[in-house]
């Protein structure tokens, strides 16, 4: 991800955080099967130590695993998201960072879960922040990554210009599983689980296929 990609797409959503937070913020209750992923995910890494939400946002995915007992911090780009979700969190810790160069040491988490923030990471780029994330894994540490497999269009990239009425520069990255388990391979990571599914209903979220894996740093 280059400078001006990385500067438009902090700004952008530090612009849209507080429309963003107030509509997303509790997009878990109409998602049965996220929760399901998510509870499976924290039975496993219970007890086990810090938890990462990557790419947290207003921190909605993070609140979740907390509550089911996990010690959650989390990680964003933008200090807008941050803001929103330290507000609608105060008990969880939130700084900034960056998922291919992570201010972290090895071996730090026991777990990364990453909803949809690989998206914003160009092809040729995903094996580095991958990489990156496997680094800041505890050894046998787990990865799960939710991500747009494609939309109606069968396109592969898109660039939103407006968000909630509000201009943007985001750009987006739709990959196929097969795809995505090839790039975890490519980083060191053995793959546990795949899952795909249909999008849910319009009001409730963007009308793309959706993809879960989780994978283990060997």
């Amino acid at each position: 991800m280059d400078e001006h990609q990385l500067t438009d797409t902090q700004a952008s959503y530090d612009r849209v955080a507080a429309d963003y937070a107030r509509d997303i913020y509790d997009e878990l209750a109409s998602k049965p099967l996220d929760r399901e992923i998510l509870n499976r995910f924290a039975g496993r890494l219970r007890g086990r130590g810090v938890v990462c939400d990557m790419g947290c946002g207003p921190g909605q995915v993070g609140r979740y695993l907390a509550d089911c007992g996990l010690n959650v911090v989390g990680v964003d780009l933008s200090p807008g998201m941050l803001t929103q979700a330290a507000v609608l969190n105060p008990d969880i810790a939130f700084h900034q960072g960056n998922m291919l160069a992570l201010d972290e040491p090895d071996g730090v988490w026991a777990g990364i879960v990453a909803f949809y923030s690989i998206i914003h990471v160009p092809r040729e780029e995903v094996v580095a922040a991958l990489r990156e994330m496997g680094r800041v894994l505890k050894p046998g540490g787990l990865l799960l990554l939710a991500f747009h497999t494609g939309d109606a269009s069968g396109r592969r990239e898109l660039r939103e210009t407006e968000m909630w009425e509000q201009p943007v520069a985001l750009d987006f990255w739709f990959y196929e599983a097969a795809e995505m388990v090839g790039y975890l391979e490519a980083a060191g990571y053995a793959i546990e689980e795949v899952i795909e599914r249909e999008p849910y209903a319009p009001e409730v979220e963007y009308q793309s296929r959706r993809a879960y894996i989780l994978a283990r740093r060997e």
